[in-house]
């Protein structure tokens, strides 16, 4: 592997080549092991999930046809937003990653799933599962790591621009469903490029806004309509619950690559990467949330990120049992696991926020670290 920023202290330098390719190998074999004893009490658990999300999607509507009433106001809102992030997270985003696609139940398969999102799921798919699973944190190439907005390691050039950052991070929270849907289209680097005439991409950017102009209907315009006279704060309460879901599926995928002590990669940390060296990078790219089983069921099980960009393909409610062997492997071989509660892994996610938005406080000794070891960190 080669790097962006060189460290002092090379997290890796005590693992053998031969290491690398062990732990690819026992990583696979905890993979195949629970693939192996999927079965009815999986299946039972998503669709399980699925009804109890839409009976309170749907009793948090009725209960909002009154909310001209502030009790049935707060508590429709409460139910809405809870079952907009339960869609989004532990079941909008885990099917589209083709987790459920063992069942065969065409209704439940990452073909033809499409989610309360203003992302088609077909972008999604190629932007999240395609390109971000594949090049996790590498800058460049990762768009979820910034969100091709920000500055995210103390090497990239700094810019007055991005002293702006925290705020262009708080806006991508608030309305982060369009973020995602803007750079699955890469809006920013085909404009750039002058490839908006470019039939492929006017094709995907007619296809996105179809979906926008079906979630704004549904959401502003249908729901508050059959509310009748409670139509504006119908509309109030949609717009809060898709505020809530979003700065929370932010907040929790914040968490999962952008707290301290997360590495961070140059493009050229993938050549010739083998399978092993792909492990590594998702285990020293990622970070977990500790917490409650609600938590881990209403981050999408995101709070087990290092599981998930391990086994991304694993059906969700199975993370949880496989965090003991992982972590064996991290301490076997000396490797740090990062790990957190919510409040502390959002806080530092946004101080290196803050941080990255400001200069660099002094000139990085190049000379001393010039024969440093392979891996950085976008922390420190």
């Amino acid at each position: 592997m080669t790097v962006m920023q060189r460290k002092p202290v090379n997290p890796i330098a005590h693992l053998t080549a031969e290491d690398i390719e062990v732990i690819g190998r026992e990583l696979d074999a905890i993979r195949d092991r629970v693939m192996a004893d999927l079965g009815e009490r999986d299946a039972r658990y998503i669709r399980r999930l699925i009804r109890t999300q839409r009976r309170l999607e749907l009793g948090s509507r009725a209960v909002l046809l009154f909310s001209l009433f502030p009790p049935a106001w707060i508590i429709g809102t409460a139910g809405l937003s809870i079952a907009k992030i339960l869609e989004n997270m532990e079941i909008g985003h885990n099917i589209l990653h083709g987790q459920w696609d063992w069942m065969r139940d065409p209704k439940i398969h990452s073909t033809t799933w499409e989610w309360d999102h203003v992302s088609p799921a077909e972008q999604w798919k190629h932007s999240h599962n395609e390109l971000h699973h594949r090049y996790t944190n590498v800058i460049g190439k990762d768009n979820d790591l910034g969100y091709g907005i920000m500055r995210v390691d103390e090497d990239q050039r700094w810019h007055p621009l991005y002293l702006g950052q925290p705020l262009w991070n708080l806006i991508n929270a608030c309305f982060f469903e369009y973020g995602i849907a803007a750079y699955d289209l890469e809006l920013g680097r085909n404009l750039k490029k002058g490839r908006h005439r470019d039939p492929a991409f006017r094709a995907r950017a007619r296809a996105v806004g179809r979906k926008i102009r079906r979630q704004v209907l549904k959401d502003y315009v249908l729901h508050p309509l059959l509310s009748g006279p409670s139509f504006l704060s119908t509309l109030a309460a949609t717009f809060t619950a898709n505020l809530v879901r979003n700065l929370w599926s932010h907040s929790v995928i914040m968490c999962g690559h952008f707290p301290e002590g997360v590495e961070t990669f140059e493009k050229t940390s993938i050549e010739g990467e083998t399978r092993g060296e792909w492990y590594l990078r998702q285990m020293l790219g990622s970070a977990n949330i500790s917490g409650s089983r609600l938590l881990h069921i209403m981050s999408g099980n995101l709070s087990h990120q290092i599981e998930h960009h391990l086994f991304p393909d694993l059906p969700s409610n199975r993370y949880r049992e496989v965090v003991p062997e992982v972590r064996a492997l991290f301490d076997r071989y000396g490797l740090k696991y990062t790990t957190g509660s919510l409040p502390r892994q959002v806080f530092s996610a946004w101080k290196k926020v803050i941080r990255l938005s400001l200069p660099n406080r002094r000139p990085r000794d190049r000379a001393s670290n010039r024969s440093a070891p392979a891996l950085s960190t976008s922390g420190a």
